[in-house]
């Protein structure tokens, strides 16, 4: 068989103009990652505003009709913030796989990065990507970490045999945020969701580690056109008014169908009464309300606790998600 010829592409800098290509690029890469234009866009532009003033970078690969065939980025994520770490993804559409494009982006991102003194990159793909897998190892990362998509068949989960396990534990009670703002007021219901959110994500596992959240920066997903307040569900430890345990659904840009999991976790001092698994049994019933197919959640596997609830509950695995790490030479990263 005659292998594909190179393609010829320019490289260049992303535009504005750029988003619905980029969007096409990305579903037709990860068609399960279902993406909109406007949900890219809204995403850069909390990146380019979010006071930590991250690095942010994007290239595109254009072949001679114009049409964008790739993309690159690099970008320092403002939740795992360190001024050396990067992370960067490349996207080349699948029929023009082989033909030298991801090549040509790589070598441009590499320079870049290289130009800037990162001493930590982060790139994926998924397990069962092996050309990906090889590109990745070509270029002197190594696996760090992986990721699973886990799916829910919202509309043939049976509740029945989880009835007890739904009630929450004596002295806890089961609010909405929309619900706890008009019983406290938003100020003081965004604080203890905030209060109750950073206790719960200080034990979630990462490849590097987390950055403080900022809430100025928090209160911001109350705008984001996925947030559903009714959907995110938190546990009320009663004597103390504290949020213990939350739940999140968010709507997806693209799927009316679909439903995706945000944080779901327990602050420390309230673990193992059940209230993760309760909460989520509530939202999977607010999800069948709704008329929702499925839910997606992630989990890293390493993460046994919430891989076990989300085994328990039915949900299903996707390929795993490789997080691969890039070191610089001992020699370089002290210079």
């Amino acid at each position: 068989m005659t292998p594909p010829s190179t393609l010829t592409v320019k490289i260049r800098d992303f535009i504005d103009a750029d988003y619905p290509a980029l969007a096409a690029v990305q579903q037709a890469v990860w068609p399960q990652q279902t993406v909109t234009a406007e949900y890219l866009q809204h995403g850069d532009q909390e990146l380019r505003e979010h006071p930590r003033q991250p690095h942010f970078w994007r290239i595109v690969a254009e072949d001679h009709s114009g049409q964008i065939v790739g993309a690159a980025s690099a970008v320092q994520w403002p939740g795992m913030f360190d001024p050396h770490r990067y992370h960067a993804e490349l996207m080349v559409l699948p029929e023009a796989e082989g033909r030298g494009v991801g090549r040509a982006l790589a070598e441009a991102l590499w320079a870049h990065l290289q130009e800037r003194g990162a001493r930590e990159i982060l790139a994926g793909t998924q397990e069962d990507r092996p050309r990906g897998l090889a590109f990745l190892a070509h270029w002197g990362f190594a696996e760090a970490m992986r990721f699973f998509d886990n799916v829910l068949d919202v509309q043939t989960f049976d509740p029945a045999p989880f009835a007890a396990a739904a009630q929450l534990a004596p002295g806890y009670r089961a609010v909405h945020l929309a619900d706890l703002c008009a019983e406290r007021g938003p100020d003081a219901a965004w604080a203890a969701y905030f209060a109750g959110f950073v206790q719960a994500r200080a034990d979630v596992p990462r490849t590097g580690e987390a950055s403080p959240v900022l809430e100025s920066e928090f209160r911001k997903r109350g705008t984001h056109p996925q947030f559903w307040p009714e959907a995110v569900l938190l546990a009320v430890h009663e004597p103390t008014g504290e949020v213990a345990a939350l739940t999140e659904l968010w709507l997806d840009p693209a799927d009316p169908a679909r439903l995706n999991t945000g944080l779901t976790g327990t602050t420390r001092n309230h673990r193992r009464l059940g209230l993760g698994l309760a909460l989520k049994l509530k939202s999977i019933e607010q999800a069948r309300a709704r008329g929702a197919a499925k839910i997606w959640t992630g989990n890293a596997s390493s993460n046994r606790p919430m891989l076990n609830i989300n085994e328990r509950l039915g949900f299903v695995k996707e390929p795993a998600w490789i997080e691969m790490q890039w070191f610089a030479p001992e020699s370089e990263a002290k210079q």
